[in-house]
């Protein structure tokens, strides 16, 4: 791929990552406030002075999305440990949709059952196809994120409706490939991470956040979704309203074809930061839903 000729159609899903997501743009009404269905529960005194982890409670396994990566979830973390539940959030190699299902399908491998497998983003496109043939994953929980369909790419589910702004302001750095010829990483550029990705997140740290960015190779949005986990097994949703990453009409469309268990919150992309304890609600709704 030359770095000069980075298709239309992949800077084009970039513009509309605003969308990212999802790696960068993955029907209701709008809403602008957080629904009755929001929790709004309090955090924790001490999380770390009560992690006992249950044995009868499912493993939460976190991915995370696009331009961060899995210390994202530290609230989420600390709080589910609270409650017992034994947490692993394995990176996301953000380089290509099939590769990174394939290496999170043979991660969960490694994960004592059952599972609630929480995708924010495009980590949401990489759980739905990794899901598959698991039979130790008992629900999805999608936060923030990209719900494809077989034969759809993430520029193609993000384009569906306007309004996003995250692709605006993504910055192309091309890198070479080990077999030869190049790809092209995204990263959103520093100076409007927080406006675009974390309006909600103080900008102490949010300045951290960008200079600590997790790119995504470009051509992961052209890849299509090849098998879709949703279909077989039961999925929960947590919707961001004001979300510049991925739009509220894609969200609501998604969550809809999904049949999910969908929860709203005014929220950034980077929900999981700035709403943890909505982020924890969830996965624990799915959790005690699907495992007895």
């Amino acid at each position: 791929m030359n770095p000069k000729n980075v298709s239309r159609r992949t800077l084009k899903y970039a513009a509309k990552l605003g969308a990212a997501a999802g790696v960068a743009t993955l029907a209701l009404t709008a809403c602008s406030t957080p629904s009755t269905q929001t929790t709004n529960s309090s955090p924790p005194s001490n999380p770390s002075s009560a992690q006992i982890v249950s044995a009868n409670k499912p493993t939460i396994v976190l991915v995370h999305g696009a331009f961060t990566d899995a210390s994202e979830w530290d609230g989420v973390i600390k709080r589910l440990r609270t409650a017992g539940y034994p947490v692993v959030a394995p990176p996301n190699p953000l380089r290509g949709m099939a590769s990174d299902s394939q290496y999170l399908h043979s991660f969960l491998t490694s994960v004592k059952g059952p599972i609630i497998l929480v995708g924010h983003s495009i980590g949401g496109f990489v759980t739905t196809e990794a899901a598959v043939g698991d039979p130790q994953v008992k629900a999805l929980v999608y936060i923030a994120a990209l719900i494809p369909d077989v034969g759809e790419t993430a520029t193609e589910l993000i384009g569906k409706y306007p309004g996003a702004t995250l692709g605006d302001n993504l910055q192309p750095v091309p890198f070479s490939l080990p077999g030869g010829g190049t790809d092209t990483d995204l990263y959103v550029r520093p100076d409007k991470f927080r406006e675009v990705y974390a309006a909600d997140v103080p900008e102490s740290v949010t300045d951290v956040m960008a200079a600590a960015e997790r790119p995504v190779a470009a051509s992961m949005f052209n890849q299509k979704c090849t098998e879709a986990a949703w279909k077989t097994i039961p999925s929960w949703d947590l919707i961001t309203t004001t979300d510049d990453a991925v739009t509220l009409a894609v969200q609501h469309f998604m969550a809809g074809r999904a049949r999910a268990h969908a929860t709203e919150v005014s929220s950034s992309h980077a929900v999981a930061i700035s709403h943890p304890d909505e982020v924890t609600s969830v996965i624990e709704q799915a959790a005690q839903a699907t495992v007895q």
